[in-house]
């Protein structure tokens, strides 16, 4: 019993000390230049002053170390375990090690650099120690870890725990993280992005997408990384999972990716389950981004809704990729809309008025088309009721609880594959790089890439950090891929100031790193400052 206690223990800290309190994934998602939703919502962390809601970002410092404190715990107690069989033993302890390395990455990108925490319980007042070194640490856990547990194959392996293809993906991505940071000082990158609307007296418009090369930035703490040993470090990691030597991972065919029952599957390396209703194992993932529906008429939407996406994200897509006509919400109802038989669509391009209003770009009233042909009357605004929500969170055991079993998927085989085909092309092989990428694509009904429309490094390069953007959306990943690629500031400058939903977009040096807590510089001795900008 104490060793199912001690591997759980570590599981649950994430859903209870981490999810619980409607931090995370806030704290994760809500600084990246696609996603946006009500200013109440996104505070004043989201609009980028960190220190304005302490309890926020605090919690990711906070969760973490909370994981990591557990973890080190669990392991010296299934440790000194001499009853459990070798097997299941060692897989405890690969899980553990798994969670500390996982919460050890999202803190050393968050913060840079961050204490150790000594294995079996010690020193308290640890100081914070190179960003190098923490990724040395990362390294050390997770190839530990890798022999000790499950494939997603051997019969002993229990579905929804971490398994040895997790810990090969995540050794993928963190060295993918560490290379991206390193690579030179004027790398060229370019983003589709661009001001929200266009202005016209008191009327508004969405504004087109355009095109910015943006010229990489030094990112700090990781001048001592060899870029290409990184990349060679992440394409062995990642051929080995896409290669099947740790388990069985694939990806799902779309229309099973985002449904309930697959959620387990083996395409989600590493995602956070919660338990419907719960007072205390739950997450406001559901409520956030599918809204929670009314008891009694699942067609209003009663509370939630509120995360989105950006018009310019949902304009990066060809249009018939699944990831819009089935992964964005295109007609939806709020619960004032129950009143006066009216909804809301999405987007205002003029195949989706005709359908959704019946008049065509001449104001021509004709037919409406299914599924707006139900008698009510549609709308749409340039406001934050009309954003891109996506459908990755809606399916639920009951979607009338605002605290359902949505899963959120921290690590995906789709990530790997499209980290496979960065490596690929950084290290100078763009067909195979191709050939990793259209996986992805091709799941999603998109065209394939090739060399005539990702010519040259650069091309194919910004095609994948675009691809990364349109596939990962919602999953908290694009501010990351923004840091280590160092055109954060850069891509925040392209929105011109604030989003569709008038949220600030503005950003300074600060911004690169979150602040420490006040609580850990007031009592732990051996930090004495805080990140640059921030007191």
């Amino acid at each position: 019993m104490l060793f199912v206690l001690s591997c759980t223990g570590v599981y649950s800290k994430w859903i209870y000390d981490v999810f619980c309190w409607g931090y995370f994934p806030r704290v994760l998602e809500y600084d990246a230049d696609y996603i946006t939703g009500p200013d109440w919502s996104f505070g004043t962390f989201g609009a980028g002053n960190f220190q304005g809601e302490p309890d926020v970002v605090d919690a990711l410092w906070k969760g973490m170390y909370g994981v990591i404190q557990r973890a080190n715990l669990a392991e010296q107690k299934i440790l000194a375990m001499d009853s459990v069989p070798t097997a299941i033993k060692n897989n405890a302890i690969g899980e553990v090690r798994f969670h500390k390395a996982f919460a050890y990455f999202l803190l050393v990108r968050a913060y840079g650099e961050v204490p150790i925490q000594p294995e079996v319980a010690g020193e308290i007042h640890n100081a914070r120690m190179p960003i190098d070194s923490v990724y040395a640490y990362i390294y050390r856990t997770l190839e530990s870890a890798v022999p000790l547990l499950y494939k997603n194959t051997d019969k002993g392996y229990e579905l929804g725990h971490v398994c040895a293809g997790s810990a090969v993906g995540l050794l993928a991505k963190v060295y993918a993280t560490q290379a991206a940071a390193a690579m030179p000082e004027g790398t060229a990158i370019t983003i589709r992005s661009g001001k929200a609307f266009n202005w016209n007296g008191d009327n508004k418009e969405n504004a087109p997408l355009q095109s910015f090369t943006l010229s990489k930035r030094a990112v700090r703490g990781y001048e001592h990384t060899d870029p290409l040993h990184a990349y060679q470090q992440a394409l062995h990691w990642a051929q080995a999972l896409i290669n099947g030597n740790y388990g069985n991972h694939t990806l799902l065919p779309y229309d099973l990716l985002w449904k309930k029952v697959s959620a387990n599957e083996s395409e989600f390396l590493f995602s956070i389950g919660s338990v419907s209703g719960d007072p205390i194992y739950q997450t406001a993932i559901h409520t956030y981004y599918a809204g929670c529906n009314a008891a009694d008429n699942n067609d209003i939407i009663q509370e939630g809704l509120w995360i989105g996406c950006t018009r310019h994200w949902y304009d990066l897509f060809e249009p018939n990729d699944y990831r819009i006509t089935k992964g964005v919400k295109h007609r939806y109802r709020l619960s004032y809309n129950q009143t006066d038989n009216t909804g809301f669509f999405y987007p205002n391009t003029p195949e989706y008025i005709r359908m959704a209003t019946g008049r065509d770009e001449l104001g021509n009233i004709g037919p409406k088309s299914e599924p707006f042909d139900d008698g009510l009357e549609y709308r749409h605004n340039l406001g934050q009721e009309c954003l891109a929500f996506t459908t990755k969170y809606t399916d639920v055991s009951n979607p009338s609880v605002k605290q359902a079993d949505a899963n959120w998927p921290f690590l995906r085989y789709a990530d790997i594959l499209l980290i496979a085909a960065e490596a690929y092309n950084e290290l100078g092989n763009a067909d195979s790089a191709r050939i990793c990428l259209n996986e992805v694509r091709t799941r999603s009904n998109a065209s394939t890439a090739n060399a005539a429309n990702t010519p040259d490094q650069n091309a194919l390069r910004s095609a994948i950090i675009e691809e990364r953007a349109k596939e990962l959306a919602c999953e908290a990943d694009r501010r990351w891929d923004l840091i280590r690629w160092g055109i954060y500031l850069q891509a925040f400058q392209c929105l011109d100031g604030s989003d569709d939903s008038g949220i600030n977009k503005s950003r300074s040096e600060r911004n690169l790193l979150y602040p420490l807590p006040a609580t850990e510089i007031n009592t732990n001795q051996a930090i004495n400052d805080n990140n640059p900008g921030w007191n």
